[in-house]
């Protein structure tokens, strides 16, 4: 049985054409149709030609996007004494050691939006994976949350630093911005995502890389975005 969809979805839905739109088109239109009373996340939806079960062509990295996302996410870091104070004075809102991770384990407490780690803790984090792991929280060296320098983590992740992976159907979704930024800002934003996302093809892909692009809304339709995009965000 087809699930029913509401009024103002099926009139945001015939509001986008059957075609590929320029990102300098696609933002606007996705702002004009937009009906939800909340100021909706906006993101980027990328089909990858690549198969995830084969570790050489997992697609993995972070991006740091010009205008931020809209929010300021709550940072913890765990570690010893003095780097704990060089996290907070960095702007971290959680700092802790054993403690911290004490708390994680026996409570599943995970009220942050990312966990940072020096190596010297791994061995005791290494234990929280249960928790951390689902939640995308786990702290790892390829996103630069497993670092020495806590300080400049804190820092890039306050200033809109992003992670993104290819799930196992090879999509890889990316937060951009609020459907209230200014047009532009959701532009650049959604550029700087695209363009890191092609820069972190794995050499063992083979074929065609990027198969298909979407802009979405919470609420909203996806807006299915031309090839081109591709293109122009790696060269820029």
């Amino acid at each position: 049985m087809a699930r029913k969809i509401s009024k103002n979805l099926a009139k945001a839905r015939a509001a986008v054409e059957p075609r590929p739109y320029a990102l300098t088109d696609a933002v606007p239109l996705l702002q004009k149709i937009k009906y939800a009373k909340f100021d909706e996340n906006v993101d980027i939806t990328l089909r990858l030609g690549v198969d995830t079960r084969h570790a050489d062509q997992m697609v993995r990295a972070t991006v740091i996007l010009p205008h931020g996302l809209g929010k300021t996410k709550k940072v913890a870091v765990i570690s010893t004494a003095e780097n704990q104070r060089l996290a907070t004075e960095a702007g971290a809102d959680i700092v802790g050691g054993e403690e911290l991770v004490e708390k994680i384990q026996k409570e599943s407490w995970t009220d942050f939006d990312a966990l940072i780690a020096t190596p010297d803790m791994m061995r005791s984090i290494g234990r929280l994976g249960k928790v951390l792991g689902p939640r995308g929280l786990m702290p790892n060296p390829k996103t630069g949350t497993v670092t020495t320098d806590v300080a400049a983590a804190v820092k890039e992740i306050k200033a809109g630093k992003v992670e993104f992976r290819a799930d196992k159907t090879a999509l890889v979704h990316v937060p951009v911005g609020k459907s209230s930024f200014d047009a532009q800002k959701l532009v650049e934003n959604a550029m700087t995502v695209i363009g890191a996302v092609v820069k972190a093809k794995p050499s063992a892909a083979k074929g065609r890389y990027i198969k298909a692009i979407y802009l979405s809304s919470t609420m909203g339709p996806g807006i299915e975005l031309d090839q081109a995009v591709a293109e122009l965000a790696a060269k820029a």
